[in-house]
């Protein structure tokens, strides 16, 4: 199962959701007080409209394409509307030379004068275009590489709710096992204690060898009752996981499936992939950090109107005088204190981390790769070995119960071989477990684990 997260499918993961969706409103529809039998993939199904955490992952990816159309919009032109209105009430001053007015007026006095008309209005229309501006462009690259890094880390959730899954729904298979052969020795023994009982009253058995077979039946009981108890936590992990409610009924496929000896291609994990995006941003952020010294150029423009106004009679009046321009501005960081110069020491040595992060996630997924695998062959082999045991153990119990009744063999016997079955399928049971967590966990590793078929 492989799952692409991009933002260019997101309309074909919607449509994906929407079919997932009737699905389930027509499963969920369709629930009564029996249990419903789910796959694997149904619960996988459910999760992928249900989880909140995939919900949050979603919303996170929605986020990140916004914030790059955001950047992007900072190389769309500004238009900006302004309007003031101002009523003096006290006109400003200003001194004017005292040679204005006479020329024969001395050298360095001054006259204060009232300029201007209570009423002042004004209106412009300003235009601002940046038409080369590096920390802008720096933007749009970062925000791009943090859109992936969204969607990477959708893909990881995607992953971690993929896993947990499994692993609930495997246990919950195991633990379904665990009671059916509980119950078959539950039969058995219930019928060797009837047995017994027969002959106690024949007085062929002493009472002890029917307590003993009692106390065996009481735990066999016991063990029943904990693990119903702990197949329904199982059950309520795997309903939060999957994002339902709790009061649903569900119920797992009995049936174990696993292939032997299935080998998976290494792939480049999400983790790695993740790791690398992560190393691009910050990449990406040292290059505007050093971009951000180059000069910036913008178109600019305005058009505005200033009126003035006079509100006493007989020189009433209110004008409008248009005043209007458009040029370039240049913009060239000189010095900021090395501010800058700081930052971009900061940030390569968050490169060279980022570096050394990518480097340690490699090795250390090679080392779980191959204990993963030694992991899965000794379980595979474990499997086989308790399931000839089963049946080695069960054609002994079945021997032992024979010639008991032919009074060749003792009860102690009898319970032996009784407790060598309930060991061997225990052990089975456990081996498989591993070995479905082993394959499941190497998938992981190897980059084959995924949501989505």
């Amino acid at each position: 199962m492989k799952t692409k997260i991009n933002a260019k499918t997101n309309q074909m993961q919607g449509d994906s959701l929407k079919m997932k969706l009737l699905w389930l409103i027509l499963l969920f529809g369709g629930f009564s007080a029996n249990a419903q039998t789910w796959s694997l993939q149904q619960c996988i199904d459910t999760a992928l409209v249900y989880n909140k955490n995939l919900q949050l992952g979603r919303n996170s990816i929605a986020m990140g394409e916004q914030r790059e159309l955001e950047a992007k919009a900072g190389l769309i032109p500004k238009i900006m509307i302004s309007a003031d209105y101002k009523y003096f009430i006290d006109l400003p001053y200003q001194l004017m030379p005292m040679s204005t007015f006479s020329p024969t007026a001395p050298e360095g006095e001054f006259k204060e004068i009232q300029f201007g008309v209570p009423h002042n209005i004004n209106a412009s229309l300003q235009l601002g275009m940046p038409l080369y501006n590096p920390q802008v462009y720096g933007a749009i690259q970062s925000t791009k590489i943090a859109s992936e890094i969204y969607e990477l880390q959708y893909k990881k959730t995607e992953e971690q709710v993929f896993f947990e899954i499994a692993n609930l729904y495997y246990n919950a298979n195991i633990l379904w096992h665990q009671q059916a052969f509980i119950d078959s020795n539950l039969v058995n023994t219930s019928r060797l204690l009837k047995n017994l009982q027969l002959l106690y009253e024949a007085e062929m058995l002493k009472q002890s060898d029917v307590t003993k077979v009692e106390l065996q039946k009481a735990q066999l009981l016991t063990r029943r009752d904990w693990v119903a108890n702990n197949l329904d936590q199982v059950l309520n992990a795997l309903k939060l996981a999957m994002g339902v409610s709790l009061t649903v009924n569900i119920e797992v496929d009995h049936e174990i499936l696993y292939e032997s000896g299935q080998n998976y291609l290494t792939h480049q994990t999400v983790e790695l992939q993740l790791a690398n995006a992560q190393s691009r941003f910050i990449a990406s952020e040292l290059r505007t950090l050093k971009n951000s010294r180059l000069p910036s150029v913008s178109l600019m423009g305005s058009y505005s109107q200033a009126g003035f106004g006079y509100d006493k009679k007989p020189n009433d009046f209110l004008k409008f005088f248009p005043v209007s321009f458009t040029g370039l501005q240049l913009s060239y960081p000189l010095f900021n204190g090395t501010v800058t110069r700081r930052k971009i020491v900061q940030k390569n040595i968050e490169v060279q981390n980022s570096n050394l992060q990518i480097a340690l996630i490699e090795e250390q997924n090679s080392m779980l790769i191959s204990n993963a695998g030694r992991r899965k062959t000794v379980t595979e082999q474990t499997i086989i070995n308790t399931s000839r045991q089963i049946n080695i153990a069960t054609t002994v119990y079945g021997q032992q119960l024979l010639q008991q009744k032919e009074g060749t063999a003792s009860l102690t016997e009898v319970l032996l071989a009784h407790n060598a079955v309930q060991e061997a399928q225990q052990d089975y049971l456990s081996a498989v477990i591993e070995y479905l967590k082993a394959d499941l966990e190497l998938k992981k590793l190897t980059g084959n684990i995924s949501l989505q078929n």
